[in-house]
């Protein structure tokens, strides 16, 4: 029986229940009568679970979702997704700098290569419990982590408990690694590249909704993603494509899209942060948007070389509304991991904050422990993607995130550690356009060449 996941009404209402406590909505009396009916929670870490509920409860899943979304905010003043009402919100919303800013190919080249390399080291332990990541690591002598993880050394019984993502461990452990395997951390930065080959700067939401119709394939979608582009199919159009039945509106899919706006627009953090806004709102509203925001402009503050993490991260904070969720996450994680030597210190107090309220995909969390291994490690690369990874949740996503932004510092390939990189092998496979099998050199040039365009 095919269980499509990320699409089954009665797996998408625990998740919407949730979510709907944590952006300000009451919740409890629909959560009543959904569990006095027999319907089940939401799947822990799988996107739908293994047998299909009754008809009544599919159809009765459906109404409550509904039902909820209807339900008023009382956080809706502070966490706005319009565009207007985002600057409004934010006193320090850096301005359009007229004086030309420039990137160059070979920091660009660093940036995929971290972001790829940041992406590969978290896959096999993507879905993994902190303390499984930790035991698996140790168990090889890589605790702290400083390189990838392997099989090799690893005892027998501590795999049966904790197997390496089934997905992942074929392609992504340090033993078998051959090329940069497809991922959708990788695949979302080729989409918006197309999104502006196609359209330009001034392209709209529908724009990359085309794209996606054009050349994303369905099954390489995810949560909010797989929402939207069912909610395309079926005659819906952006913005509404984010908030119809979509509990995954918040989580980290826009996040990983953001890279693109930011590489494009060097010192220009306002200019990255509205693309990045038109790309996030197809399928994503509030925190899972400013996500996106937060890092297109830290990525634009560090595109060109000019200033220290510490400064693009402060940067990247001005285009959340400070009353957010996201902006006190980011702002408690900074601040643990400056009063903090122990990474692993900042990491079990996010967890103490974030663990039980929060799915391990959720926006707020990841960016919170990206902003504190970026902070922690100083911007040095081996540090932030390694602190990323170490922390759990996401891991392949944060990795790719802390990757791309500590590749920009970095400023060129040769600055990249040998043993991260050399087992790329200059290759990266995608199901995307005519991607598949194209080198980091070359995607540098082409997302320089949209640097340039006017």
């Amino acid at each position: 029986m095919l269980r499509l996941t990320w699409v089954q009404p009665e797996d998408l209402i625990g998740h919407e229940l949730r979510q709907a406590a944590q952006d300000g909505r009451e919740p409890k009396a629909v959560a009543a009568r959904w569990r006095a009916a027999g319907g089940p929670e939401a799947p822990a870490t799988a996107g739908a679970s293994p047998t299909p509920a009754s008809g009544y409860l599919r159809r009765l899943a459906e109404d409550l979702l509904d039902e909820l979304a209807d339900l008023p905010s009382t956080l809706a003043d502070d966490e706005p997704t319009d565009l207007d009402r985002i600057r409004a919100a934010c006193p320090d919303w850096p301005g359009h700098a007229g004086t030309p800013a420039t990137t160059t190919p070979h920091r660009l080249e660093a940036a995929w290569l971290g972001r790829a390399t940041g992406c590969l080291l978290g896959k096999p332990v993507e879905k993994l419990p902190l303390d499984a990541i930790r035991r698996l690591a140790r168990s090889t002598g890589n605790w702290p982590l400083t390189t990838y993880f392997t099989a090799r050394g690893v005892p027998e019984a501590l795999l049966e408990e904790h197997p390496w993502n089934r997905r992942s461990a074929s392609t992504s452990l340090a033993e078998n690694i051959d090329g940069m395997p497809e991922d959708d951390d990788l695949n979302y930065p080729l989409l918006n590249l197309v999104v502006l080959q196609r359209h330009g700067r001034n392209f709209t939401t529908t724009d990359v909704a085309r794209t996606w119709l054009d050349e994303l394939p369905a099954g390489r979608t995810f949560t909010a993603e797989r929402i939207a582009y069912r909610n395309l199919l079926s005659g819906l159009e952006p913005p509404r494509t984010a908030r119809h039945r979509n509990p995954f509106r918040e989580w980290i899919g826009a996040l990983i899209r953001a890279d693109v706006h930011g590489w494009t627009n060097p010192g220009h953090p306002a200019a990255a942060a509205e693309q990045a806004h038109w790309d996030a709102t197809l399928t994503h509203t509030a925190n899972g948007v400013y996500a996106a925001m937060f890092t297109a402009a830290t990525i634009a503050t560090a595109a060109t070389g000019d200033h220290d993490v510490h400064t693009c991260l402060r940067t990247g904070l001005t285009v959340v509304p400070p009353r957010s969720r996201l902006a006190r996450a980011v702002r408690q994680a900074v601040q643990l991991a400056h009063e903090n030597a122990d990474f692993d210190t900042v990491v079990d107090e996010l967890h103490a904050t974030h663990a039980d309220t929060h799915h391990w995909v959720h926006a707020v969390p990841n960016t919170a422990l990206v902003a504190a291994a970026l902070t922690h490690a100083d911007g040095d690369f081996t540090g932030s993607i390694c602190r990323a990874v170490s922390g759990g949740w996401d891991t392949d996503s944060g990795g790719a995130t802390a990757g791309s932004i500590a590749g920009l510092l970095a400023g060129h390939p040769a600055a990249l550690p040998d043993r991260w990189t050399a087992p790329l092998k200059n290759r990266l496979s995608t199901s995307v356009g005519d991607f598949n099998g194209i080198g980091f050199d070359t995607l540098a040039h082409l997302t320089h060449r949209e640097t340039l365009r006017p």
